[in-house]
């Protein structure tokens, strides 16, 4: 499937950000990542992720959400409200943008990403279609949990045992459509071999279930 990608600015309050977009043919979703504190929109696991996205017809669009400058700050990585401001600021741009904006869109957050996702997600409501945490901590955002519209997958490492009791206590203030998937032998990072694979075939299906309208797929069947 051919795409297009580009490196954009996205303006934000006063600050601009950097992304890295991909647009397939005649795609009709788009899936917004947020990524991990000390990670960046070059996350080698977050490329491969939306990689196999765009694979099955999806646009991505992955933004650094803190400054070069900003980042250099330990605190600042772990600021979930300022993370998840930048992240409405990114989808404000993808829904005002003249092709985008006709796009479903969803969140992908990886870590801390996750958070700031579900934060954005309770914001913005039924205007967010889908969200997917990997190796998240949704728990931080759980003062917001309960407000989530969009349809939620938290995929965890059989391997990362704190973290999965984290995702448990969130899993259970979700009230949206959801689902807690534990990936067999897999640690914190998937790293572990076909673990990233699995990740993205997850990923794929929950976004094509719930982001990409259903007559596009009645067409492609």
């Amino acid at each position: 499937m051919k795409s297009h990608k580009s490196e954009i600015i996205i303006p934000v309050g006063n600050v601009e950000l950097e992304a890295s977009l991909t647009v397939p043919d005649k795609a009709n979703s788009i899936v917004i990542f947020s990524h991990g504190s000390g990670s960046s929109r070059f996350s080698p696991r977050n490329n491969f992720v939306a990689a196999v996205l765009n694979d099955h017809g999806m646009a991505t669009l992955l933004t650094d959400l803190l400054t070069e400058k900003e980042d250099e700050v330990y605190a600042t990585r772990f600021n979930i409200e300022l993370l998840t401001k930048r992240l409405i600021g990114v989808t404000n741009f993808v829904f005002h943008d003249r092709e985008l904006g006709q796009m479903n869109v969803g969140y992908f957050g990886a870590s801390t990403g996750a958070a700031s996702a579900l934060m954005a997600a309770a914001e913005l409501g039924d205007r967010i279609g889908a969200v997917v945490s990997r190796g998240g901590r949704p728990d931080l955002a759980k003062a917001r949990l309960g407000e989530v519209k969009a349809p939620t997958l938290l995929i965890v490492g059989s391997w990362d045992i704190p973290v999965i009791e984290l995702n448990r206590r969130a899993f259970a203030l979700l009230a949206s459509k959801k689902e807690l998937t534990i990936v067999a032998g897999a640690s914190h990072l998937f790293e572990e071999k076909g673990k990233l694979e699995e990740v993205s075939r997850l990923a794929s299906k929950w976004f094509g279930e719930h982001l990409i309208p259903k007559h596009v797929h009645s067409l492609n069947h």
